[in-house]
């Protein structure tokens, strides 16, 4: 785990610790999480665009027909009221 300074003004920091202490959790600790939501976030976009372009570059199809089966049928529901 590595350590970061960062500049927060004092009102802000204060209100940020007591919130904290409401919640259970340390300013520390939050920050901790959202630079991980922050981080990963990223990494999900990049995910999105790699599978995006992989699905338009296939010839992948259901066929001249169309596919002629229904969401129902392929989770077994077809028939149930």
């Amino acid at each position: 785990m590595a350590n970061v300074t960062i500049s927060v003004d004092e009102t802000v920091l204060r209100r940020a610790r007591i919130r904290a202490l409401e919640q259970g959790t340390s300013v520390n600790q939050v920050l901790s999480e959202y630079l991980a939501r922050y981080a990963a976030a990223d990494a999900g976009a990049r995910a999105l665009d790699r599978f995006l372009e992989l699905a338009r570059g296939t010839t992948a199809s259901s066929g001249s027909g169309g596919r002629t089966w229904t969401r129902d049928d392929a989770h077994g529901r077809a028939g149930i009221p």
